[in-house]
């Protein structure tokens, strides 16, 4: 085979040269190669030499072709460097040092362990080791994290949590940093305290650009963001606030109506009011005539319904405390408890009509998250877990 044909510059790297071709079984194929260049830099003090010590053969599995497995065999040289007076090998382009496959292989197993659905298929189809795959895989994806994932923080963000595993009885929880302009992940750490959160996010620098953080009314969290983002304001999450009475209102009914998941008056108290036709609205206040606690608790989730659907800053400060005022005429722990949650995140819950933020897009990326988890049947190693999500969502 010529060494200057498209077919050897398809296979192998341009600074390489094909001397010869072998067929080694049926389905494999060696390349003998060589490097043209007339001498090389010294790796430890960058010295140009054209002395050469001596010379050895190696060989490097790369990418098949056709279902064939591509081996190169590499006469690789080592050169005399007069300034150090020590022997260095030549680089080869497409292989890292010291190993023994090119980086063409590693990124087309990467492509295959995203597109396949089993391990099983990709070490059928590149002739390799499970190992090997996993290895090559994570490297792949850390390149790539590091790469696009490699930025300042922005100006908005999301936080919130999903489980992660298991470990000796307790349950263990991934947090999410999301960025709200580029639509995708910034970060994961492993944990929900503020200190744990703090040594997994100090390699990102500005963390006086973030100025907006919408989260759930999560208390370790909110003291976390005070410390660590000093410029930041918080908007609680328009859903968690929203859903404060249903658990409550869940349990009330049960008493009435049983653990009845079929039964119509499960939804209907649920749903806003201003969702329903007149006459299911004038059914469910019939139903509610002779359940004074409960139409007590229907009474202030549909309050608050009627709280987001104010327009402006300041109407809502004002609708805001005249619902707490009210509330605290009421003798029903639950309503007591709600008006304690609404004075402490009063400020964040207000700051959703200044900026109209929820955390809806950090909720779609933790559920992106959880369907990493389940294709995968779960996670041990948090790091290789990061990186997935990280590469899955870029």
């Amino acid at each position: 085979m010529p060494s200057d044909g498209r077919l050897a510059r398809f296979i192998v790297h341009r600074e390489l040269r094909v001397i010869d071709w072998k067929q080694v079984g049926k389905a494999s194929s060696e390349a003998l190669c060589e490097k043209t260049s007339r001498g090389e830099v010294c790796t430890r003090c960058a010295t140009y030499s054209e002395s050469i010590y001596d010379r050895r053969w190696v060989k490097v599995k790369d990418a098949p072709i056709r279902n064939t497995s591509i081996k190169l065999r590499i006469r690789k040289r080592r050169f005399y460097c007069k300034h150090c007076r020590k022997p260095f090998t030549e680089p080869v382009p497409g292989v890292l040092p010291r190993k023994r496959t090119t980086q063409r292989l590693q990124r087309a197993v990467t492509n295959a362990c995203q597109k396949y659905s089993s391990l099983k298929d990709v070490r059928k189809d590149f002739r390799c080791s499970n190992s090997y795959i996993y290895k090559a895989f994570y490297s792949q994806l850390k390149i790539e994290s590091g790469r696009k994932v490699n930025y300042p923080w922005p100006k908005v963000i999301g936080i919130d949590e999903h489980f992660f595993t298991r470990q000796k009885g307790y349950r263990e929880f991934m947090t999410i940093f999301i960025d709200y302009k580029n639509k995708r992940p910034r970060e994961l750490v492993l944990g929900r305290t503020s200190g744990v959160l703090q040594a997994g996010i100090n390699h990102i620098d500005g963390r006086n650009n973030v100025r907006l953080v919408t989260m759930d009314l999560s208390r370790p969290y909110k003291t976390f963001v005070k410390d660590y983002f000093p410029n930041a304001e918080i908007v609680a999450d328009k859903f968690h606030v929203l859903r404060l009475l249903n658990n409550h209102i869940n349990r009330y009914r049960k008493q009435y109506t049983g653990d009845d998941r079929k039964n119509p008056i499960r939804k209907l108290l649920l749903c806003s009011g201003k969702n329903i036709d007149y006459f299911k609205r004038a059914a469910i206040e019939k139903w509610l005539e002779d359940k004074p606690e409960l139409r007590e608790l229907y009474f202030y989730k549909e309050a608050l319904h009627k709280l987001y659907r104010t327009k402006g800053h300041s109407k809502a400060r004002r609708a805001l405390t005249k619902l707490t005022d009210k509330m605290a005429y009421s003798n029903l722990k639950e309503v007591r408890s709600l008006r304690n949650t609404l004075r402490k995140w009063s400020t964040e819950i207000l700051n959703y009509f200044k900026t109209g933020l929820t955390n809806a897009r950090t909720e779609g990326f933790n559920n992106v998250a959880k369907t990493i988890q389940k294709r995968g049947y779960g996670y041990k190693n948090p790091d290789n877990y990061r990186l997935r999500v990280l590469n899955a969502c870029v």
